[in-house]
């Protein structure tokens, strides 16, 4: 997958929820596989859909494309050996060392790329229409239902969930709205009302911890304001909390929770190079300690003289 290929496998990404990296080559010094211009899309995971450079580059830029993942902050990266750039490399450029047999060298800039917010709002009230256009200038994913058409389905781990029922049956929205699981999860209604609400999920069995995510009354206290201004106060609440990131996904409950698969890295003993720890590393025992490569060469090294590298790695 090339080109525009990986543009349209990550719009396509984007739309379905999930977060990822791109990783763009903008620079290389020859003999290197990968060019500028080529592109890559790493998911959180760590797979690597698109092609940046070789066997050298790819398990580098995965490593720290989850990082920009994790943290949310993209950066320039500098591969090659220490020796190629001396104090030539710019301030906020992160070099790390790989010890390709090519001597080549690549620029690769990571960039996170996060789904765009998804708010569903149920009602039929002017502020229920209201919010949703205010969100909908956002460029956010807005869905406005119904009460009565409000399903579990609706809603997920990477929803916000604002209930603008306003009395018609609350209740019921409210217990299905639980059930989903979403980041957030608000009521409009007065306090009174909430806790009215509130008391009934409780005595319908709803755990304690869930109920005490639900925001009641829905958005910033602003006093008392025209259902315009509540419709701004909501949505000032959600842009809040999703700046601080206090909106990570919900996990799922213990019944449908995912398996995360997480892939162990090691550093080749011979060229330090960060491998996934895994067969296609070429794994090397020796007393009972497994090693793992970059290539067939570094391992054929390690073969040849194997107490030089290990001697090396203990110190």
């Amino acid at each position: 997958m090339t080109g525009l290929n990986v543009l349209e496998e990550a719009a396509e990404l984007a739309r379905s929820g999930q977060a990822f990296a791109l990783a763009t080559v903008v620079w290389r010094q020859g003999p290197s596989s990968g060019k500028q211009g080529s592109r890559a899309i790493i998911t959180a995971d760590g797979h690597l859909r698109g092609w940046i450079g070789g066997a050298c580059a790819e398990p580098v830029v995965i490593r720290e494309a989850k990082q920009v993942i994790a943290d949310g902050n993209a950066r320039l990266l500098l591969l090659g050996t220490p020796d190629q750039f001396g104090a030539a490399v710019p301030e906020g450029m992160t070099v790390v060392p790989i010890s390709c047999q090519s001597e080549g060298a690549l620029e690769v800039y990571i960039e996170p790329v996060f789904p765009v917010p998804r708010l569903v709002i149920v009602g039929s009230s002017p502020m229920a229409g209201t919010l949703a256009k205010l969100a909908r200038a956002l460029d956010w994913s807005t869905d406005l239902v119904s009460g009565p058409d409000f399903t579990t389905g609706h809603a997920d781990g990477r929803s916000m969930v604002v209930v603008a029922t306003q009395g018609h049956g609350d209740e019921e929205v409210m217990e299905r709205a639980v059930a989903a699981h979403p980041a957030y999860l608000g009521l409009v209604a007065s306090r009174r009302r909430g806790e009215a609400v509130l008391g009934y999920l409780a005595d319908r069995g709803v755990p304690k911890d869930q109920l005490d995510r639900v925001h009641v009354p829905a958005g910033l206290d602003l006093g008392n304001t025209t259902h315009e201004e509540i419709a701004v106060a909501v949505l000032a609440e959600l842009v809040q909390l999703r700046a601080s990131g206090a909106l990570a996904p919900r996990p799922a409950p213990a019944a449908g929770k995912r398996l995360e698969l997480a892939f162990a890295e090691a550093a080749d003993p011979v060229c330090g190079m960060t491998v996934t720890a895994d067969a296609s590393a070429r794994p090397f025992t020796r007393n009972g300690v497994t090693y793992y490569f970059c290539c067939a060469g570094c391992r054929r090294t390690f073969e040849e003289n194997p107490d030089a590298y290990v001697k090396a790695v203990l110190t």
